[in-house]
């Protein structure tokens, strides 16, 4: 594992095995052009004039915006416009917007083909986008523009940007981060792709049931057709599962026999913001290599005639199968090998296109790894290099470890991938005998430094021991890896120290690095918050190309903090978008909200780390103790709206359970005459990169409150903290580090530190004291909840005993220093004019957390690219 690449192969072509049916049928992009005797470029074919001059231009005025929507409603719709409703206008629009990030997206690929760029290519198993037709106007400079085009057409454009499904690509804050990367790379004219899977249902409609519980439905976003895609039906791979490997000397082998399924590709252009750069998302569809049989049909074996379609097709159907069952388990993990193989066959097909040597590769191609989904890439790149290029081992290995970098976006145990060795045994025979060769070469070497450590070996070996054995994905990610990284301070040194220390040992802590997730302000601010964005640039005497290209300018509102008529100005801005989350909730749940009282939001995926649990035994202890005051003292208080939203994986079941009770605390509190002026609860279903486009600029304080050590960055304190929101949480995460940018007084800190997590658990297991004697406040909310003051009290027990019996995310220690914060906000809000100022302060610091600085991070210290001005 240790060797290196000869020098005297650097610059040979290496021995090419023969074409394999895995190729690509023919290159789009990547081409080298001929050139003549002058070394002027060649025109491929035809006159090269006629070609030229048929190429389109960009719609830049109303006039021709107006031309190319009516065309499309005429041509790619076939509508009139007396049949033509918003959802028909809306498409028309897109596609019309389209034509103008493909003008970009042609030059943009034909300038990389030309210049020949080492480029990044970015795998993760999610891309939560939201809508792209609002994005793009933005990033093309055309909002205004078309606004007034499509007010001519007798259209609304909010109205058109409305109708726009939220892309079903992604769950949480690792796609939406993954979505922000991708912007910031084409602002930052950097050479960027994405690779995901298109899938045909995501994650899942949520709805609440009567008795308040989670209930999923497909969520159809491909319902109608997506204008924001290209099918490349002609870029297409083969993938195989099953079937049966033989070895051979030098570690090769060939793979042959089982389930051959397609890969068919669809582009999204990625516009970048006031630039040409239009980079791609290139999404993966599996669909069957020989689909309809005919024979079965005519036979009357109907299901038989259908079986093998239904079963390619599956794989991109929904994102995170149930893996809670073998058949969930393997779908999973052939979602995981469909992406990888035909992305890494994409990208060994575009750098072939350059006729550089497989030794250069890793000069020409980086690859990141979002978390561990994406690991399987690594033993792929091998199998390829090794068995269909003839690449020896040793070099193959080098090739490599040069070429993928890791992301690691967890410290918890069980949150870590291990998938079981007979499930990849059956589905990927060939790779498992590469992860065995790679696996001895790996133990071998740390024998070599530390002799004798069995356990060290254990710890390290990718293979765990156990009935059954498992592969640990995130090992394997590690040392076939060039360098690894947290995504946030802490985050980084706690995979230092705990999952990953023995590699530390081993490598050395060069390999081990941070980068801080960051957001794009372009979404984040400009296109959530127009109101807040216009009174940036009106205060500062910028355009907001400026301050949304260099986030860092933000820093000059602290010369207006004190400033009477700013703060009011800040404070209508606050006012304005909270009407506006009032107007959504009436508009989609009939329930009308309180504007004037402090908002408190907590949008998050639902886990028990993330303790939302925390959060809504601090709401019920607020309604307690409302009850217990009289009319007069109740009078006092500060009014307060508490929002949640976020969805829970369908097998999750006490996450489940907590929307459950959320829903149903909320029907209580909502309707008590006691407290429904001063407290009130939403549950807003169906979270999604829209809704929290609404809530995120509404919000005057924010929850980010997981257990100490346990949430690896976060971004949507980022959104919340550039949108003026305070921030309320753990020291944990990127919450540290906003803290030390906004200054500890515009932060409400809370609980133990990661540092006592460990014994405190301890001491939960071995020397457990009663929840009564602990904290008795928590002990009386659990009690109310059993009661069934909130509905059947039984159904809630495994909840609650998740608290009262191990405790494993501590809310007992840390629900009076959770309530005691929680006052201290409520304090500070009654100063209305100190509140707005620490408002502004902490908009003013966020400069740090723009993701175009975090993705310059990666640029520059992890996969050695430059920016490429698109011409």
């Amino acid at each position: 594992m240790t060797s290196t690449i000869d020098p005297s192969t650097i610059g040979k072509p290496t021995k090419q095995a023969k074409a394999s049916p895995r190729r690509h049928v023919r290159s789009l992009t990547g081409f080298t052009p001929e050139k003549d005797a002058s070394g002027k470029e060649k025109w491929p074919i035809g006159d090269e004039k006629v070609w030229k001059e048929g190429i389109p231009g960009l719609t830049q005025d109303t006039p021709e915006i107006t031309k190319s929507v009516v065309h499309h409603v005429h041509t790619s719709l076939a509508r009139q416009a007396y049949n033509l409703d918003n959802l028909g206008a809306y498409q028309a629009a897109a596609l019309s917007v389209r034509d103008n990030l493909l003008v970009n997206w042609n030059d943009t690929q034909l300038q990389y083909s030309r210049k020949t760029p080492k480029r990044a290519y970015y795998l993760s198993l999610e891309f939560l986008m939201g809508r792209t037709l609002d994005n793009a106007l933005l990033n093309l400079g055309l909002k205004d523009k078309y606004q007034d085009g499509i007010t001519k057409l007798g259209f609304n454009l909010e109205d058109l940007i409305d109708q726009e499904r939220d892309a079903g690509l992604g769950n949480g804050g690792l796609g939406r981060l993954a979505a922000c990367y991708l912007d910031s790379s084409a602002s930052q004219e950097l050479p960027v792709w994405g690779y995901g899977l298109r899938y045909k249902y995501g994650i899942f409609q949520q709805h609440i049931g009567p008795d308040g519980s989670q209930l999923e439905a497909p969520d159809p976003w491909l319902e109608h057709d997506n204008p924001w895609e290209l099918a490349r039906t002609d870029v297409t791979y083969q993938i195989r599962f099953y079937g049966h490997s033989e070895r051979f000397e030098g570690n090769k082998g060939i793979w042959s026999g089982g389930q051959e399924v397609l890969a068919i590709a669809y582009d999204v252009p990625i516009p970048g913001y006031e630039t040409k750069t239009t980079n791609n998302l290139r999404l993966w569809e599996s669909r069957p290599k020989r689909g309809f049989d005919l024979q079965s049909f005519n036979a009357g074996d109907y299901e038989r005639a259908v079986e093998a379609s239904n079963s390619a097709e599956a794989i991109t159907s929904v994102l995170y199968p149930n893996d809670h069952t073998t058949f969930g388990k393997e779908l999973r993990l052939k979602q995981q090998y469909f992406w990888t193989a035909a992305s890494l066959a994409d990208i060994i097909r575009r750098f072939k296109n350059t006729d550089k040597p497989l030794t250069e590769f890793p000069e020409y191609v980086s690859i990141q790894l979002n978390d561990t989904h994406p690991t399987l890439a690594i033993p792929e790149l091998m199998r390829i290099l090794v068995d269909e290029e003839d690449v020896p081992w040793d070099q193959a290995w080098q090739i490599t470890t040069n070429t993928f970098f890791y992301t690691n976006h967890t410290v918890l145990p069980e949150a870590l991938e291990k998938w079981p060795i007979p499930l990849l045994e059956n589905l990927l025979p060939r790779h498992l005998q590469i992860i065995y060769d790679i696996n001895l070469e790996f133990l071998q070497a740390v024998d070599k430094k530390f002799p004798g450590d069995k356990e060290k070996l254990a710890r390290m070996s990718l293979i765990e021991e156990g009935f059954p054995k498992n592969l640990r994905m995130a090992n394997l990610a590690c040392i076939g890896s060039r360098k690894v990284n947290g995504v946030a301070e802490l985050h980084s040194e706690l995979v230092r120290e705990t999952i990953m220390k023995d590699f530390v040992d081993f490598y050395g802590v060069s390999k081990f690095s941070n980068v801080t997730n960051g957001i794009t302000p372009r979404r984040w601010l400009d296109q959530c918050n127009p109101g807040l964005s216009n009174l940036i640039s009106e205060t500062l005497k910028i355009p907001k190309a400026v301050f949304l290209k260099d986030l860092y300018k933000l820093e000059g509102l602290l010369e207006f903090v004190d400033n009477p008529a700013f703060q009011k100005k800040w404070a209508a801005v606050k006012q304005s978008n909270k009407e506006r989350l009032a107007k959504h909730v009436e508009a989609t749940l009939g329930l009308k909200i309180n504007t004037r009282a402090m908002f408190d939001v907590q949008i998050k995926r639902l886990h028990e780390y993330k303790r939302q649990t925390l959060n809504i035994m601090g709401v019920i202890h607020r309604y307690l103790t409302l009850k217990d005051l009289s009319p007069a003292e109740r009078k006092k208080v500060n009014p307060k709206v508490v929002f949640f939203a976020g969805k829970a994986a369908p097998g999750y079941y006490i996450a489940k359970l907590t929307i459950r009770l959320i829903v149903n605390v909320a029907r209580v509190i909502n309707n008590d005459p006691d407290t429904k002026d001063i407290l009130s609860l939403y549950f807003l279903p169906d979270y999604s990169v829209s809704l929290a486009e609404v809530l995120i600029p509404a919000s005057d304080i924010s929850q980010h409150i997981s257990t100490a050590g346990t949430e690896a960055s976060g971004t949507s304190n980022m959104k919340f903290c550039l949108n003026g929101g305070l921030l309320v949480g753990t020291v944990d995460g990127a919450n540290i580090e906003i803290a030390e940018e906004v200054g500890e007084s515009n932060v409400f800190f809370f609980g133990h530190l990661t540092p006592a997590v460990e014994d405190l658990r301890y001491q939960h297991m071995y020397h457990p004291v009663p929840i009564e004697q602990k904290c008795p406040p928590l002990a009386r909310v659990l009690n109310e909840v059993s009661s069934g003051r909130f509905g059947d009290g039984g159904v809630y027990e495994p909840l609650l005993n998740t608290i009262r019996q191990h405790d494993y995310y501590l809310l007992t220690e840390d629900f009076d220093s959770y309530i005691r914060a929680l006052e201290l906000v409520d304090e500070a809000y009654q100063d209305r004019t100190e509140w707005i100022k620490k408002s502004i302060r902490t908009t003013a610091k966020m400069g740090k957390f723009s993701s175009d600085r975090a993705i310059q991070d990666y640029a520059q210290e992890y996969w050695n690219i430059e920016s490429t001005k698109v011409e």
